[in-house]
């Protein structure tokens, strides 16, 4: 579960922006999740969760935005949505996709005391 990697790196993350800002608690993290990331939404909430007990994130709420697969068809000249890789795209059935968004997780924002 790569997840948990990914928690312990969005809380090393926060203790250091902690030391840089002087805040004290995180209270929300927000964090952007492509469809195309292979990141689980929920298990990185479970994880989270885990991570970061006895932390300044303990008992942080999780807040996903889940951002879609996007890919240009060469065949149509389209920008379009996709919900996997090796799909076709679903205006032309064409599958000379580059995709050009929806790999990407960001910590976005943190509400903080």
């Amino acid at each position: 579960m790569h997840e948990m990697a990914l928690c312990e790196g969005i809380v090393e993350i926060i203790e250091e922006e902690a030391r840089r800002r002087s805040f004290s608690r995180v209270k929300t993290v927000c964090l952007e999740i492509g469809a195309l990331s292979h990141v689980a939404p929920e298990a990185m909430k479970f994880c989270f969760a885990a991570v970061a007990a006895r932390t300044i994130a303990d008992g942080a709420v999780i807040e996903v935005i889940e951002l879609p697969g996007v890919a240009w068809c060469m065949a149509c000249s389209r920008s379009v949505e996709i919900a996997q890789r090796d799909e076709p795209c679903p205006c032309c059935g064409s599958y000379q996709l580059q995709v050009t968004g929806g790999e990407e997780m960001r910590l976005k924002e943190l509400e903080v005391d």
